[in-house]
């Protein structure tokens, strides 16, 4: 395991299949998950890319801090961690607010981005009444109050019916999260709003999403793939709202696919930290 203090908080991260010349994806998860949830699709990327994947501020491993959040508090300790391994250019793969946190970190450091792949995710997630009335619930009841709605929009009628042991996996991990990092989260969400700064995004980006997600739906991400100038957007088939774990190959075979598409696997030069841990 690797910890790294940043910014008040001890985050906990990997790097994985560190190798100069292949391009850099940094994994950021979705609300009430750990970075467990890219297992399958990093195991398919290995060889082909170097990895980073870690736990945001409040979630798995890494440390809480003072509640309730802001994005840029979300933000800026990714930053703080890149700067901490030495990365610059590299592909931001994030899911729900992980995908939030990755338009943050380009409109704050776009030196820091080569590429944007953003799954389930949007420009505004949901509203003001409906994340307050999430944060009273959690704070007053548990996580495990809500886990059962949640679930139904994190998973396609499928895989509930007929993936029940690996249901109660990711019940656990979502009732395990520290309610003040969930709820902490929950406020940040609430208040960031990324319309207008999606449409300064200069780098390629790929928006994705699950067709049967009950959370950030296929209509709201094509909304945040339209915002952002020569984006992609394509719908995965049989998933709901975390591909990495209903649809794993096809995600990462969309990944890879984005970076050859956009010359991304190209190795950086000498003088060029593109991609590049240094």
């Amino acid at each position: 395991m690797q910890f790294a203090g940043v910014n008040g908080v001890t985050l906990h991260f990997q790097l994985l299949s560190a190798a100069r010349g292949k391009p850099l994806i940094v994994f950021i998860n979705s609300l009430g998950t750990d970075f467990r949830i890219w297992r399958d699709v990093i195991v398919d990327l290995a060889g082909r890319a170097s990895m980073i994947c870690y736990d945001k501020r409040g979630h798995g491993l890494s440390s809480t801090g003072v509640a309730p959040y802001t994005m840029d508090d979300h933000v800026g300790d990714l930053i703080a961690l890149l700067e901490h391994v030495g990365v610059s250019g590299a592909i931001l793969c994030g899911v729900s607010v992980g995908g939030m946190i990755a338009q943050g970190v380009y409109a704050r450091r776009p030196d820091l981005v080569s590429a944007l792949v953003l799954c389930d995710t949007g420009h505004k997630i949901g509203g003001e009444a409906m994340w307050n009335d999430r944060i009273t619930r959690v704070t007053e009841d548990g996580i495990a109050a809500l886990v059962d709605p949640i679930l139904e929009r994190w998973f396609s009628p499928e895989f509930r019916q007929t993936r029940s042991e690996e249901l109660e996996g990711y019940r656990n991990m979502l009732v395990r999260q520290p309610v003040e990092g969930y709820a902490g989260t929950c406020a940040a969400i609430r208040d960031a709003d990324f319309t207008e700064a999606a449409g300064r995004i200069a780098v390629p980006a790929l928006c994705l999403v699950g067709d049967q997600d009950g959370s950030t739906p296929p209509q709201l991400v094509g909304e945040l793939a339209a915002l952002i100038p020569g984006a992609d957007f394509e719908v995965i088939a049989g998933a709901g709202h975390l591909p990495s774990i209903e649809q794993p190959g096809a995600l990462s075979a969309r990944i890879v696919k984005f970076i050859l598409e956009h010359g991304l696997s190209n190795a950086p030069a000498d003088n060029d930290n593109r991609g590049a841990l240094h």
